[in-house]
């Protein structure tokens, strides 16, 4: 049987594991689940069609799989997945997703989303994704795994945001970032790549060397993008890294692509 704590209110039609902790004042819906070993610390509330997986833990005030914040959504059975060992806190809100973009909002596994982040509708979030305090997602947003949104940092809905890029603190973002990059600023432009987080997690020296040149060839002033990423696709084509960046340009978006700004 799981831990309910007797101020709880858990309904009976919830999906609960028998090694679920539901602690005081948490409110659980009838479509909810909650895989093996999943926490709400106390006053934790999980509605809608909502699963949570293992070991995933989430602290007081959280709202997670209420009615997404669109106009357009009319009740539609749209749904929520966390993934394992994710650590949700404080005041973080997390909305399913719409029938205008697939009916699911989707979260990976190891992820971190400090206090009073949001998620909105229809966003994909990769593993191990961190979003500091008041990060902010609209609708529709890729995060590709291993990004780092900092605190206060606002993403514009369809934006999408490549593998390991970094969102630097309080930047509003309303381009596509590009795998590795790094953005800064009010409206936030490219500003480098994140080498602190490709020497963290393991990216050897060459790839790393390899991925300067490539950015430095990409975002040159001669010719245009289009024939920088073909040079570019044809010098690294070996470079599983460097590829990551090209076919992420190459890919089709609703967004421009955030760039370098211009000096001067």
């Amino acid at each position: 049987m799981p831990n309910i704590h007797p101020t709880a209110v858990v309904d009976p039609k919830a999906r609960v594991a028998a090694t679920a902790t539901i602690g005081p004042f948490c409110v659980v819906g009838p479509d909810v689940e909650l895989a093996d070993n999943v926490e709400l610390v106390s006053h934790v509330v999980v509605a809608g069609r909502t699963s949570v997986g293992e070991n995933t833990r989430i602290f007081p005030f959280a709202s997670i799989g209420h009615p997404p914040q669109d106009l357009k959504y009319k009740g539609e059975p749209s749904t929520l997945t966390i993934g394992k060992n994710c650590q949700i806190r404080e005041h973080v809100t997390m909305n399913p997703g719409t029938e205008g973009g697939g009916m699911t909002t989707t979260v990976g596994d190891n992820c971190l989303f400090m206090a009073s982040a949001h998620v909105a509708h229809d966003c994909v979030l990769g593993n191990n994704v961190i979003m500091a305090n008041n990060a902010t997602l609209a609708g529709h947003v890729v995060v590709g795994e291993f990004a780092f949104l900092g605190g206060l940092s606002a993403v514009h809905q369809f934006v999408r945001i490549g593998k390991h890029a970094m969102i630097g603190g309080m930047s509003g973002v309303e381009a596509d970032v590009i795998p590795f990059g790094i953005v800064i600023g009010n409206r936030a432009h490219l500003n480098g790549l994140n080498i602190v987080g490709l020497k963290r997690r393991g990216f050897s020296r060459e790839d790393i060397h390899s991925l300067r040149n490539a950015y430095r060839l990409l975002f040159a002033p001669e010719g245009t993008l289009q024939e920088r990423v073909s040079d570019v696709s044809e010098q690294f084509k070996d470079n599983l890294a460097v590829m990551e960046v090209v076919d992420f340009i190459r890919s089709d978006s609703s967004r421009q692509l955030s760039t370098p700004q211009i000096p001067g």
